[in-house]
């Protein structure tokens, strides 16, 4: 399993990350504080605080460099 942050501060980068990470089959989980969400459903990353970086857990996958590439614009350092 591979984790990063990655930066969900507006309603265009939500909708954006959605349609990237629905690419994929691999599975995805969002987690801030005490919940872990599925990172492919839109409603459940508007339920988390978007204020702050949001760990993205990715779960075992070939295609993780292409994943981690088509992710850039969303990660961030913390």
């Amino acid at each position: 399993m591979n984790t990063v942050y990655v930066s969900l501060n507006s309603i265009d980068k939500v909708k954006s990350f959605v349609n990237i990470v629905g690419k994929y089959s691999t599975d995805f989980d969002l987690v801030s504080g005490r919940y872990v969400i599925d990172a492919k459903s839109i409603m459940g990353i508007f339920s988390l605080d978007l204020s702050k970086p949001i760990t993205l857990k990715i779960h075992e996958s070939n295609e993780i460099n292409a994943i981690l590439e088509d992710l850039k614009p969303f990660l961030v350092e913390v």
